[in-house]
């Protein structure tokens, strides 16, 4: 079974769940209405919902709280249903001038026994080669953890040379993917691009030319068969593309054999067992 979380509209109402059984087409849990509404961060917003299972099977969620900020948010569940109080984390705090917080995601680093948290974030004055390409200068930052409660310091993630947000990583069996969001808009890019990966904190290799149309975002990768596919919010057109491959050197459109719930929003798919989904089910 897959596990697809979103937002929807601005993140006003906080995090929505569908499920599927094949992967593409996905059903809507508690008729679309929110499963945890955003009470922390500047703006009190619930964006860009990423969740994962940690090894001792806790999800853990993390979102962007506001356009504008120094802080992320945080909640932890069993069963993505009853969630630990909500936590703004102050993960830029120290940068006096940063703009935002945008698409944090984690990923858990096997080899370091730890969770790395990552996100965009713009500096101005930082990277002045690249601050003509506009809507902003981003590039990735993190922190990792053990438990949730303390933090490493804040550091430069991924650097790639050009204004960089959406990052997510894809496993495929032994190796490992990070994909990318180009966000340079003078001249225009707007696409995905995909490097190997050592491990979740590098180091990574040479980034492949964009392998979506332009003006996409958010993208969020699953295996499916024996097929990568990864999904992404066309979000000047309104609704989600999906695009697979084998090999990472062709890829193939498959938009038309997606069905995602309307109005959904950049989020993450995650495989769970049917023991996660059946709960869900039940909640009116």
């Amino acid at each position: 079974m897959y596990l697809f979380t979103y937002f929807k509209n601005n993140g006003e109402d906080g995090l929505h769940l569908a499920y599927s059984a094949d992967g593409l087409k996905y059903t809507t849990l508690k008729n679309d209405k929110s499963f945890l509404t955003p009470v922390v961060g500047e703006s009190k917003l619930m964006r860009d919902p990423c969740v994962v299972r940690g090894p001792d099977g806790t999800f853990h969620m993390v979102w962007t709280t506001a356009w504008q900020g120094k802080t992320i948010g945080y909640a932890s569940s069993r069963d993505l249903i009853t969630w630990t109080p909500q936590r703004a984390l102050p993960v830029m705090e120290h940068e006096k001038d940063c703009k935002n917080c945008w698409a944090p995601e984690i990923a858990i680093d096997e080899k370091g026994g730890h969770f790395v948290i990552f996100w965009a974030t713009t500096i101005p004055g930082r990277f002045k080669e690249t601050e003509s390409g506009g809507d902003n200068n981003h590039r990735m930052y993190c922190t990792t953890t053990t438990d949730f409660k303390t933090f490493t310091p804040t550091e430069l993630f991924y650097d790639p040379g050009f204004n960089v947000i959406d990052a997510t990583f894809y496993k495929n069996g032994k190796d490992l993917y990070l994909i990318v969001k180009d966000e340079t808009k003078n001249p225009v890019r707007k696409d995905l691009r995909i490097a190997k990966a050592e491990s979740v904190t590098g180091p990574f290799g040479k980034l492949s030319e964009p392998f979506t149309p332009a003006w996409v975002e958010g993208p969020t990768a699953v295996r499916i068969g024996e097929d990568c596919v990864v999904f992404y919010d066309a979000y000047t057109k309104h609704h989600y593309g999906a695009i697979k491959t084998r090999d990472f050197q062709k890829w193939e459109d498959i938009t038309p054999q997606i069905s995602i719930p309307r109005g959904a929003r950049h989020g993450t798919i995650i495989e769970v067992s049917d023991d996660v989904i059946k709960p869900l089910l039940a909640v009116q």
